[in-house]
C-alpha cells in the first residue's frame, strides 16, 4: 500500500482552496441544465469542459444522438493504472418552485450547507474528483495514475445514449476501474462505498373512457371510469406484501450470496429512528425479508404518478375521460429491463387492449464482484480521508448507468457517494453539507493516490 503521508502537499492545497472550490461549485449550479426540459444543456457542457481545462485536464465535447458528453483526460504513464471517473452535469426539474426556500439556480450557503438544484446530484460530487486532480497540479505533486472523466447530460433521463457512446469509443474510455460519486452516504454519516446498483424500467399507462368528462350524477353507473380501470389493473399486479404478480417477473432474480449477506448483517441500522424520520409507522413489503435485502436484492413495482379527473380545491363531480399512471420497477441482477417491459405490455394488453402502454426509459442492474482488488485499496483510502471505518454496501437501491462499465467495458465499478443522507436529491431544497463537499475532494485525492497500487 502506498505511503499516504506523501500526499500531504495535495491535502494542504485542498484545505487552502476551500473558498475557491466553493466558488466553482456555485458557478456550476448557477447554470441550469435540466435534461427533461431541454434547458441549458449545451451551455452547461461548455462550462463543465472549462472547469476540466482549468484543472489541467484536457477536455472535449462529444456529440451523441441526445445531449453531449464531456470527456476529459490527463495521461501520465501508459504503465500506470487508469481511473475513469463518471458523473453527470444534468439535473432534475426544480418544480414545485413554491417549496424552495431560495432560488434553485442561485445557490446559497446557510446552516453549513450549500443549497441549489444539482449541488449534490451530481455537480458537487463529480466536481470533487476534478478538484482533487487540480490539487495535484497546484501542489506540484506528480499524478500517480492516469485519469479520465466521462460526464454526461442525460442521467436524469435514464442515460439513453451512454451505452452506445461507450460501445463506439471503447479505446478512448479504456480504464482499469470506474469510480462514481453519486447519491447519499449512509445515514450514520460514515463514508460509504457500494459495489453495484439496481436497474430501472419506467413506463406509462393511459386508459380512456368517454370522449369527454361527464356529470357523475347524470351518468354515474353507466359511463365507464378509466381511473377505476387502472386501479383494478394495478391492484392485480401487486399484492399487499409488495409481491409482483407478473408472470416471469422473478425468473432471473439472483439472490444475495453468503458474502452479500455477511455485508448486509454488518450494516448499521436504527429502525425506529428511520421510521420516525420518515414519519411512518411501518416499512412496506414482506416483514420476513430484511430491510437492506429488500432495497438491494429485491425488485419492486412502484406507482410514481397518477393523474385523472379533478384534484384542485373543493370538488368537481365528474367521471373523467382519461387516466394516466406512471410507474417504475427497480430491477436486480440479472433482470433485463426490456424483457420486463415486454412482459408488462403483454399482460396489460391481454387484460385490456384499449390501455396504451408506453416505454419511458431504463437502466440495467449492475454489480462488481466483491473480490475485486480495487475494493480494499479504496476502502483504506476512505478510512484515511475520513478517519472513520467505511460502510461497504453490496449494492445501492437506486439506479445509475453502472452497467456501462461492468457489462460493456468489463471493468470493476465502485460507487462512493459524498453527499449527506438528507441531500433532498430530486426534491425541493436540494443541499450539500459543506464539510462533506470538502471531505469528498480530500477523499478523491486519497483514492487517486491509493489506486496506483492497483497493478
Amino acid at each position: 500500500m502506498a505511503d499516504y503521508s506523501a500526499i500531504n502537499r495535495v491535502i494542504s492545497d485542498i484545505a487552502r482552496n476551500k473558498e475557491r472550490n466553493l466558488t466553482i461549485l456555485k458557478e456550476l449550479v448557477s447554470q441550469p441544465t435540466v435534461s427533461a426540459q431541454g434547458i441549458g444543456i449545451r451551455e452547461g457542457a461548455a462550462l463543465v469542459a472549462k472547469v476540466l481545462e482549468d484543472a489541467g485536464i484536457r477536455a472535449e465535447i462529444y456529440e451523441t444522438a441526445g445531449n453531449p458528453v464531456v470527456f476529459g483526460q490527463r495521461s501520465v504513464n501508459p504503465d500506470k493504472p487508469t481511473i475513469l471517473f463518471y458523473g453527470h452535469y444534468d439535473v432534475q426539474p426544480p418544480e414545485p418552485m413554491e417549496l424552495w426556500l431560495s432560488d434553485p439556480f442561485k445557490p446559497e450557503v446557510r446552516d453549513g450547507r450549500i443549497w441549489g438544484r444539482g449541488v449534490a446530484d451530481n455537480k458537487g460530487q463529480f466536481l470533487a474528483h476534478v478538484l482533487a486532480v487540480r490539487a495535484y497540479t497546484e501542489s506540484r505533486t506528480e499524478l500517480p495514475v492516469n485519469v479520465k472523466f466521462l460526464l454526461e447530460g442525460e442521467e436524469e433521463c435514464s442515460s439513453p445514449f451512454l451505452a452506445t457512446f461507450a460501445q463506439e469509443n471503447l479505446p478512448l474510455l479504456k480504464a482499469d476501474v470506474a469510480i462514481t460519486s453519486d447519491g447519499p452516504m449512509h445515514p450514520s454519516g460514515r463514508p460509504t462505498m457500494a459495489l453495484g446498483v439496481r436497474g430501472i424500467m419506467t413506463a406509462q399507462l393511459r386508459a380512456k373512457g368517454a370522449k369527454k368528462d361527464y356529470h357523475s350524477g347524470n351518468y354515474g353507473g353507466v359511463v365507464p371510469n378509466p381511473a377505476w380501470k387502472l386501479i383494478h389493473l394495478l391492484a392485480d399486479l401487486r399484492d399487499e406484501t409488495g409481491h409482483v404478480n407478473l408472470p416471469g417477473f422473478y425468473d432471473a432474480v439472483v439472490p444475495p450470496t453468503e458474502k452479500d449477506k455477511e455485508l448486509l448483517r454488518a450494516l448499521p441500522f436504527d429502525r425506529e429512528a428511520l421510521l420516525g424520520e420518515m414519519g411512518i409507522e411501518e416499512f412496506d413489503g414482506d416483514p420476513n425479508i430484511p430491510y437492506f435485502e429488500k432495497i438491494m436484492f429485491r425488485p419492486t413495482f412502484n406507482i410514481c404518478g397518477f393523474k385523472s379527473g379533478y384534484a384542485g380545491q373543493g370538488s368537481k363531480t365528474i367521471i373523467p375521460s382519461e387516466a394516466i399512471v406512471k410507474f417504475d420497477t427497480r430491477l436486480v441482477v440479472n433482470q433485463d429491463p426490456e424483457k420486463i417491459f415486454a412482459a408488462f405490455k403483454e399482460y396489460i394488453t391481454k387484460k385490456d387492449q384499449n390501455i396504451e402502454v408506453s416505454f419511458l426509459g431504463s437502466m440495467k442492474p449492475s454489480k462488481t464482484p466483491s473480490d475485486s482488488p480495487a475494493i480494499p485499496i479504496v476502502m483504506e483510502a476512505l478510512k484515511e480521508a475520513y478517519n472513520e471505518e467505511p460502510v461497504l454496501l453490496p449494492t445501492f437501491g437506486g439506479s445509475l448507468p453502472d452497467y456501462v462499465f461492468t457489462k460493456i467495458m468489463k471493468i470493476p465499478s465502485l460507487i462512493i457517494p459524498y453527499a449527506n443522507a438528507d441531500e433532498n436529491n430530486h426534491a425541493p431544497n436540494e443541499n450539500l453539507v459543506l464539510e462533506l463537499y470538502h471531505k469528498g475532494i480530500k477523499a478523491s485525492a486519497h483514492i487517486i493516490w491509493g489506486l496506483q497500487d492497483l497493478r
